[in-house]
């Protein structure tokens, strides 16, 4: 049987000293005032067990490998990440988990490969293993949030953003508007741009109606089958608000099959801003995440983490940006109908 590699808290015990020295004196952090014979002692422990620090994050994503492949939102995510952890000799490798539920999901990926940290994207409200690791004193951040707690976080107002891009809508003069979610409402994204619709139409006192509201799954044939849906309510909803570029990919497809105008017929806002959201015909109006900045500043937190500096602010919101293009009909000259 294979020995078991040590870790850094046999070092810190053996030593005599913290974790986090353990890490600063072993990742050669600068500025930390160290006493020299502690540093040697350290490093004396670290040989004699044979002890070498992984310089490794794994990125858990929360979707099935089709729905990874098909989310034109990640490499951005990704290229910032890369480029922070790189500053520091870290690379990333990437882990896909479609059942947090499962025991050992990516708690396993922790233990047994050896990384230095994680960062979980599309944090899901019924994941019981991120208490277990955030308590356990795992480097652990989340690209999204979890109400009451305390796991850090980097993320944008989800809920804002929607509201904005709802209340956009209703500013055109609409009042009948539907809602396709980007995912099913256990992934807390899902739940606050949901949330947000339902804001925007409590702010402009517009009652709110569970049928003009369908449920999308990251991909564009769930986009697809919602707006098929919507498309045979009477009266017909005259704008929509769908949670993500890619489905609302799906939701226009069906609504030009129809026979129906974009946005003559129907008003389109989404959410994310990916790339091919502007050379679409029509060009969608959407909420532009910073997708970049989303990965550069996890990178950043989680490193902070591993070396056991102070993290001042644990729980970060970055901007949104409601960018106006044609699908919504706010360039146009004429006025929306208001139904």
């Amino acid at each position: 049987m294979a020995k078991k590699r040590a870790t850094s808290k046999e070092v810190a015990e053996r030593a005599d000293v913290s974790r986090t020295t353990v890490s600063l004196v072993l990742n050669r952090v600068r500025g930390t005032n160290i006493p020299e014979e502690t540093r040697q002692r350290v490093l004396e422990v670290a040989r004699e067990l044979n002890y070498h620090p992984t310089r490794t994050v794994g990125l858990v994503l929360c979707q099935s490998p089709d729905r990874i492949f098909a989310d034109a939102f990640l490499p951005d995510v990704l290229r910032g990440l890369s480029n922070r952890l790189e500053r520091q000799d870290f690379r990333v490798i990437v882990h896909s988990v479609e059942d947090v539920s499962a025991p050992e999901a990516y708690i396993g990926l922790a233990e047994e490969k050896q990384i230095a940290g994680i960062i979980l994207s599309g944090p899901r409200s019924d994941d019981q293993q991120l208490p277990r690791l955030h308590e356990g004193g795992f480097p652990i951040v989340l690209l999204g949030q979890l109400r009451d707690s305390s796991v850090p976080f980097v993320d944008v107002d989800n809920k804002e953003g929607a509201r904005r891009a709802v209340s956009h809508l209703i500013g055109l003069g609409h009042r009948r508007i539907a809602h396709i979610t980007n995912a099913p409402l256990q992934y807390t994204a899902s739940e606050d741009r949901w949330r947000g619709y339902q804001a925007a139409l409590a702010d402009a006192g517009i009652a709110y109606d569970p049928d003009l509201v369908r449920y999308g799954d990251f991909l564009q044939e769930s986009g697809y089958r919602a707006m098929v849906e919507l498309l045979d309510l009477r009266p017909l909803p005259t704008a929509a608000f769908i949670a993500s570029d890619l489905v609302a990919f799906g939701a226009m497809v069906a609504i030009k099959q129809r026979g129906l105008r974009i946005p003559d017929d129907i008003a389109i806002v989404a959410f994310d801003d990916v790339r091919l959201a502007h050379h679409i015909d029509p060009p969608l109006t959407t909420v532009r995440l910073p997708a970049y900045d989303l990965g550069w500043n996890a990178g950043d937190m989680l490193l902070k983490i591993i070396y056991g500096l102070d993290v001042p602010e644990p729980h970060i919101l970055l901007p949104t940006e409601l960018v106006v293009r044609e699908s919504c009909g706010a360039r146009r000259l004429a006025p929306h109908r208001n139904n």
